[in-house]
């Protein structure tokens, strides 16, 4: 499976889409980026497409507008992530970002994992 690198104007696009709050980080992930709160991911990109996580009844609406879809590898598309479409504006894009974060922002903190230990 070949992972897409996205553009620089792919990770500015995204980086501006960010929501600037309190918690929020991003992150590099397999040459692409994660945005994440509590250490789960709700806004991911890759290659030029930004996917956000989403309840059921919010991906189902989502996916439902021209030009958004499944988000990630089209042989394993990640489950509960659908990318927005790419033509949106910032604002409109913004609003579902929004529901993302808000609905990740709910779930359990994702809890660090413990170090492996050292073969002998």
């Amino acid at each position: 499976m070949q992972i897409p690198k996205p553009a620089a104007g792919d990770r500015e696009r995204f980086t501006a889409l960010v929501p600037d709050i309190s918690g929020v980080e991003v992150k590099p992930m397999f040459g692409n980026l994660g945005a994440f709160i509590n250490g789960n991911m709700f806004m991911g990109l890759f290659g030029s497409d930004v996917g956000i996580k989403l309840p059921q009844d919010d991906q189902q609406r989502l996916l439902a507008e021209p030009g958004a879809g499944p988000f990630g590898p089209h042989e394993r598309p990640m489950a509960g992530y659908t990318t927005i479409p790419a033509d949106w504006p910032a604002d409109t894009a913004g609003d579902w970002i929004g529901r993302s974060l808000a609905y990740v922002a709910g779930l359990p903190p994702k809890k660090p994992k413990t170090p492996a230990k050292p073969r002998r």
